[in-house]
């Protein structure tokens, strides 16, 4: 069962430009007085596009042995082939990860039918030693994975839910209604995480919860006491910052606000760009009214 919420982390970077162990394991530690239920390495805000599958392994190392026991480390391990996809998986699973997390694969977006990605991830997962999660990021792949799909695949019993970051309301309902009893939907859209558990998903995977990972995981407790409008309000007001480190400025304004708030942030690899000044103080000033600074 994957319940609560987990922030896709950001990957730290020497000044080198090689994975930095030491800072990765140092935001770790920080994170792991906040509430969250694991987290998420390798995700699309953890740059995995511009990850080799060595860097990712080593990463999923640093995390596992850095969270507690408890916590679970869920791995992105998606490639454009499904061999690749299978064998990332593997590796991932002996680096310590429980859960992988494939995104749909997507170069050939035409061509990649619902039969295609039925069969792609009905692959990876006979193949895969621990249970994957379907991952539907349109923003990023330009291709949608629709309900109807996502409940055929469902039938796998190695598949256990959904990664969801479409951010549509709707399609998270159907998810919800068509998919079978116990397989975990999980909003990846930090507007419409509050929405999505009040219409049946059973946590978020956040870029917000890099930098607001208490206010997160309360929203997430407060929904499961009941207590809509405390949690309402504390949605609403973060908000802006979460817009600020996906839709407006992305991974590098991701890290630019975890190195205001004293974590590693730093640089994203290239051929991402830094954050500017001027959006640095954007968002220091979204930081302060969200009061997280």
């Amino acid at each position: 069962m994957i319940r609560g919420v987990f922030p896709p982390i950001a990957t730290p970077y020497t000044g080198q430009g090689a994975l930095d162990t030491a800072a990765l394991a140092d935001n770790i530690a920080r994170w792991e007085s906040t509430g969250l239920s694991g987290y998420v390495v390798a995700g699309s805000n953890g740059e995995s596009a511009l990850l080799e599958d060595d860097e990712v392994t080593r990463a999923v190392e640093v995390v596992r042995r850095a969270a507690a026991p408890e916590r679970q480390v869920i791995a992105g391990v998606g490639r454009q082939s499904t061999r690749a996809t299978i064998e990332l998986s593997r590796a991932a699973a002996g680096a310590g990860a429980q859960i992988a997390l494939v995104m749909t694969p997507s170069f050939f977006a035409v061509e990649t039918t619902p039969e295609a990605l039925y069969r792609h991830y009905c692959a990876v997962a006979d193949a895969s030693p621990i249970p994957v999660l379907v991952y539907n990021v349109p923003k990023f792949t330009h291709l949608n994975i629709d309900a109807a799909t996502v409940a055929r695949i469902a039938g796998h019993g190695n598949i256990v839910g959904i990664k969801d970051s479409a951010g549509d309301i709707a399609q998270i309902c159907d998810l919800v209604r068509q998919c079978r009893s116990g397989f975990d939907v999980l909003i990846g859209n930090g507007p419409a995480f509050l929405p999505g558990l009040l219409m049946g998903a059973v946590g978020g995977v956040l870029a917000v919860a890099n930098v607001a990972p208490r206010q997160c995981v309360r929203v997430y407790d407060l929904v499961q006491s009941g207590r809509l409008a405390e949690a309402r309000e504390i949605h609403l007001r973060t908000i802006p910052i979460g817009k600020a480190v996906t839709s407006r400025w992305g991974v590098p304004g991701l890290k630019a606000a975890l190195d205001l708030l004293g974590y590693h942030g730093g640089e994203p690899r290239a051929p991402l760009l830094p954050a500017s000044d001027a959006v640095r103080a954007e968002i220091r000033a979204l930081l302060v009214q969200a009061e997280l600074l």
